[in-house]
This record gives structure tokens, sequence and C-alpha cells, in this order.
């Protein structure tokens, strides 16, 4: 079911972003203060990886580890991206097929455009079905 939506449609394009030396410390404060669950990580301006705060549980509160060490230490990468022309479906299915809740969107000249997850599809996917079936019920009229 193709509903012509695309990434870009949905994605947050607001991005927080950490440096790749900055510690986990910085990364759980950014998440606590923003109310968000997932810092990009960057090196000059290039994405290179994502903490989430999943990934600081189990890599560094349950193994010890000091949050004093740098993100590059504990993210997750490479990054599993997306573009903004891709359609949600696809997105859904590739987070799916990746084992991951988010997927970072870039621009075809890579550029870090916005941040998706699967909740954000999953919770307008009712919506998407009613008017799937309003539509269906106008064409068989």
């Amino acid at each position: 079911m193709s509903t012509g939506l695309t990434v870009g449609d949905l994605a947050k394009k607001h991005v927080y972003t950490l440096n790749v030396d900055d510690t986990v410390q910085a990364a759980a404060q950014l998440m606590r203060d923003k109310k968000i669950g997932s810092v990009v990580v960057i090196e000059g301006k290039e994405a290179k990886g994502i903490i989430t705060e999943g990934d600081i549980v189990r890599r560094v509160v349950a193994e010890g580890k000091p949050y004093t060490l740098a993100l590059k230490e504990v993210m997750s990468a490479p990054l599993i991206v997306v573009f903004p022309e891709t359609e949600l479906e696809e997105a859904l299915k590739a987070m799916t097929r990746h084992k991951v809740d988010r997927m970072v969107v870039i621009t075809k000249e890579g550029y870090l455009a916005g941040i998706i997850t699967k909740n954000d599809i999953l919770n307008i996917l009712p919506s998407i079905i009613e008017l799937v079936e309003e539509k269906a019920k106008l064409e068989a009229e």
C-alpha cells in the first residue's frame, strides 16, 4: 500500500548534535534537557554516528564504564541513513531490517536533513489507513 508520503514529509527537521569527542554525560544531559531519545554524533560537519538512551544504558551504565567516555567510544556507527524522498513504507522496512528504531535523514549531497523514528511512522499509520479506505469507498461509488 503506497501512501505517497515520504520521510521528508514526516521527519523532524531539527536534530540535536554533539561532537565525537564530547562525553556520554553531555549527551545524557542534552537528552534530558531537550526531552529527546538520541543525539547525532558529528565530526566537523559530517554525521558519524548516533547515541541513544539505550546505548548509554547498555554500553556505559551496565558495563560500569565512566560517563566521561567520549561519544566515539560508545556511539552506534556507521549510521543507518535514509533520504527525504524515501517513501515511509520503505523507511519502516529498512528500520525493521536493520533492527533500529530511528534513522538519520540526509540529503543526496550528504547533509543532515532530519531524523525519523518508527513511532513517527506508526503514529500516523491509522490516519493513513483511514484515508486509503475512504478513497477506496469513493472510487467504488
